[in-house]
């Protein structure tokens, strides 16, 4: 068991993953005056644009793997995607926080669900679909209208099928190849909010408050801080995501995706590293969601989440992007760019932060 440490200016943080959460953590890090080392298999990656070592190599490489440990002081990852084995082996010769157990039980969708009801932590109704027994099984199932997800990888929608009544279950999950899976009755929910949870190696909790996010297409288009929701429902998303983070033990940041219905709140999501639904930090908060990363890792003392303005974060998707000049016509407007190579639908290029002042 590694012990509490701090680990002093000048160190090297490992990042696995080189998109831009990678990249922001990077530059957070090197305000603080760590050397960063990014792990990836792009070798158009934008975080190589601002990090001290580039290492380009398959996430199972674990030759690579062993070679990017020992250039480091600590791991993280920027993505909860990478292979749960390379995330032990990693485990083995540095820190790695989040630790691998935590994403073992985010990668997974029915990990993920049970873990939040075996800790009391409302969901939506859901059922595992892993054969045709199970298949025959869900004819019980009263969460119809329902959608059937993947219960491995799959994010902004992918993996993802509608399922109107039963009668529709068997022909959704050939879609998605058989694999293993869960059906989740749809929620029909006032708003969409998530909360972004630090703790650091000390046992240190702070959150950020609890943001209003809007979809587009199952693609995150813009975020508003302060949501708005009852002063109640902010207590209750503050004391899910505490205790959330001390039943996982967490070490790093970790986002809590979560849908308001009447004056309930139910669990959607979890994912253990900084949140497209937590750029706004970046720009109206006193602690960046990446420095607080960066902060918890290297077990320094967590910074203040409170914000000094209001925001509202648009993500910049595809094309948007080539509107970059007319966006710094505006003052107020925070203009943030990836550096990615070429603009797909649905791509997310870059983002912007409108910020406002505080109402008095």
């Amino acid at each position: 068991m590694i012990k509490p440490y701090v680990l002093a200016p000048g160190s090297k943080i490992g990042i696995l993953g080189g998109g831009q959460l990678g990249k922001m953590t990077a530059l957070a890090a090197a305000g603080l005056g760590y050397k960063t080392s990014i792990f990836c298999p792009d070798p158009d990656s934008p975080a190589f644009i601002c990090c001290d070592h580039a290492l380009i190599a398959e996430y199972d490489d674990e030759t690579a793997l062993k070679m990017f440990a020992d250039q480091v002081d600590v791991i993280t990852f920027e993505f909860e995607n990478i292979p749960l084995k390379s995330a032990e082996f990693l485990s083995q010769y540095r820190p790695l926080y989040p630790a691998a157990h935590i994403l073992k039980i985010t990668q997974h969708r029915l990990y993920e669900k049970d873990f939040l009801n075996q800790i009391n932590i409302p969901t939506t109704l859901y059922i595992s679909i892993k054969n045709d027994e199970d298949i025959n099984n869900a004819r019980s199932f009263t969460g119809f209208p329902a959608i059937l997800k993947s219960a491995r990888m799959g994010y902004d929608g992918k993996g993802q099928i509608s399922v109107q009544d039963y009668s529709d279950l068997k022909k959704a999950w050939d879609q998605l190849g058989q694999v293993e899976s869960i059906l989740e009755a749809k929620v029909n929910f006032l708003c969409e909010i998530s909360v972004i949870v630090a703790r650091n190696i000390h046992g240190q909790i702070e959150c950020f408050e609890p943001v209003e996010n809007i979809h587009k297409h199952h693609i995150l288009y813009e975020t508003r801080v302060p949501a708005s929701i009852s002063d109640d429902l902010k207590k209750q998303s503050l004391v899910i995501a505490e205790k959330i983070a001390q039943e996982l033990k967490l070490i790093g940041v970790l986002a809590i995706e979560m849908f308001v219905v009447e004056d309930q709140l139910l669990v959607n999501e979890l994912a253990p590293r900084p949140h497209n639904s937590g750029h706004w930090t970046l720009d109206a908060s006193y602690t960046s969601q990446f420095e607080q990363l960066v902060r918890a890792i290297c077990g320094l003392p967590l910074g203040s989440p409170k914000r000094h303005s209001n925001a509202v974060m648009i993500n910049l998707l595809g094309d948007d992007i080539k509107k970059w000049q007319s966006f710094l016509q505006d003052p107020t407007i925070k203009l943030h760019i990836y550096g990615k190579t070429e603009p797909k639908p649905g791509r997310k290029m870059g983002h912007i932060t409108k910020v406002f002042p505080l109402e008095k």
